[in-house]
């Protein structure tokens, strides 16, 4: 016989901590106030909340009062409707995405299987539980307090199936956890699982008592209705003890206070059985076959063939999967659905992106190509303006050289002659003749004023050209001889070839560089 049945709603283990692990709703608060006494009272507020809920399609508050729900359902033994009520709150929660409310109907399933004394189902779905969390408190959107409810409830399954050995590693776990939380407060759940371990395990049955006598002291304020489950566990260490006299009495505290709480009704059926073997062994037939018949109704109204329950469950235990696998068609379906319309559009979009790139990419190329046609075309209009004014001013310079070289001729000539007053005829001239370097200042503003840029661009390059050679500079790329250089600047033809000469060295260029042509890229 499997020595305790598990069941610990998952509220209660927050009570230790001080805190509630989903939020209250007024359905939830009234209920409450009747679970004790007025069990169709509680329902009733619930079921309400959760027709309430319903048609306000508000699915947080409706999955919390499902759950309730059937966790009523669950510790008054109704199985059929605690299942329905639990599958219905993990649909919803599916649905919606709402992973912390899928992770406490999982945990809570779990429980509801325990009770149905289906270990396999039961595990399955308090591992799915625990996995989940360890994803949400990662992601910090739980604390660690769920998690240890997890821990704690595979302990109480691996217990009810006389495997201590794992259920030790999961108190272990539990107790790690806890630690983090509150290192130097004791959990007195966790303490009387403890105490369990110790006297099934170690045979250390003074400890054990101790400390379950800590834990009955606590929930006697804490949570009267887990009295349940701390007389159970006193009892069973009585009963390890060979000390059935005192075993009895607990376990018949343990059947009352299930009685007067209307919760962990699944003891009933434990106590039941073991009273009746224990008042068997005592020669006590009579208790014996009373506890024995109390058991066997009790168990024919959970687990028999004629039972509701049972016949609720073998009806309906698919209904999730078969639930689940067609909204995984629909869903399946409907982003295939969504995919292929996702392809079109795609499509469609890659289509007209492709065409309006085509479309900048040509009218970019045109437009560039105008640009630089339009840019040439006033860089030739340009070049041929400025070509022009330099032959003009080529012109007009080499004009008034003519008109120098005719002056001193003529003054030549006249002083050749006699008779004639020399000096006169001086003066004359003089007054009509430019002064030095006259000619080369009107030369120099023109030529400033066709060619704005070339000594700023010539002098950015070679900063230590003077006066002189930007005169030569500006001579050489109008294309002047060395004799129009002579007269435009009013020295001698070997000056300005020294000059030229200097100005080869300053600018860095042998002979065999045409100076024209260097002149003209600036």
């Amino acid at each position: 016989m499997k020595s305790v049945l598990g069941i610990i709603t998952f509220f209660a283990f927050f009570v230790m901590h001080g805190q509630k692990p989903y939020d209250t709703n007024r359905f939830i608060d009234k209920s409450n106030l009747h679970t004790t006494k007025k069990l169709d009272s509680a329902v009733y507020y619930l079921n309400k909340g959760v027709t309430y809920y319903r048609e306000q399609k508000d699915t947080i508050n409706l999955i919390n009062t499902l759950c309730h729900l059937s966790s009523l359902y669950d510790n008054v033994l109704d199985y059929g409707k605690s299942y329905d009520g639990y599958w219905d709150a993990l649909i919803l929660a599916d649905l919606s995405k709402d992973e912390v409310s899928k992770a406490r109907v999982y945990q809570e399933l779990g429980w509801l299987y325990n009770s149905y004394r289906r270990e396999e189902e039961s595990l399955r779905y308090f591992n799915l539980s625990l996995k989940l969390k360890k994803k949400l408190l990662e992601e910090g959107k739980i604390n660690r307090g769920y998690l240890i409810s997890n821990y704690f409830a595979i302990v109480n399954c691996y217990r009810v199936n006389n495997d201590l050995r794992m259920s030790k590693v999961y108190l272990d776990s539990c107790e790690i956890h806890r630690n983090k939380i509150e290192p130097k407060q004791k959990s007195f759940y966790v303490e009387s699982e403890k105490a369990y371990y110790k006297a099934a395990v170690g045979g250390n049955y003074k400890d054990a008592h101790f400390m379950l006598n800590e834990a009955k002291t606590f929930f006697q304020e804490a949570d009267p209705s887990y009295l349940t489950v701390i007389y159970y566990l006193i009892a069973e260490v009585y009963r390890m003890e060979n000390k059935f006299d005192q075993a009895i009495k607990y376990y018949k505290e343990s059947l009352k206070f299930s009685e007067i709480y209307n919760r962990h009704l699944g003891y009933k059926q434990f106590n039941y059985e073991i009273l009746s073997d224990l008042y068997y062994k005592k020669a006590n037939y009579k208790e014996a076959f009373y506890f024995k018949e109390k058991g066997q109704e009790l168990n024919e109204k959970i687990f028999g063939r004629s039972s509701r329950n049972n016949k609720h469950l073998i009806e309906i235990k698919d209904k999730f999967r078969l639930q689940k696998e067609k909204e995984k068609t629909l869903l399946k379906e409907a982003r295939i659905e969504k995919l292929e319309n996702q392809k079109r559009i795609a499509f469609l979009q890659n289509i007209l992106m492709g065409v309006v790139v085509v479309f900048l990419l040509l009218y970019g190329i045109l437009f560039v190509r105008n640009l630089r046609r339009k840019h040439k075309l006033e860089k030739e209009k340009t070049n041929e303006v400025m070509a022009l004014k330099n032959r003009e001013l080529t012109a007009s310079a080499l004009q008034l050289i003519e008109k120098e070289e005719f002056i001193v001729k003529l003054k030549e000539s006249i002083t050749k002659k006699n008779g004639v007053d020399v000096n006169a005829i001086n003066r004359m001239i003089s007054s009509f003749q430019n002064a030095p370097g006259g000619n080369w200042d009107e030369f120099d503003a023109r030529f400033t004023s066709i060619n704005q840029s070339f000594y700023n661009n010539i002098r950015k390059k070679y900063p230590k050209l003077g006066p002189t050679d930007l005169k030569m500079c500006a001579l050489i790329k109008l294309g002047f001889s060395c004799k129009e250089m002579s007269s435009l600047m009013g020295i001698t033809i070997e000056s300005v070839h020294t000059s030229r000469y200097r100005l080869r060295k300053k600018l860095g260029i042998d002979k065999g560089t045409n100076l024209v042509d260097f002149m003209s890229a600036f």
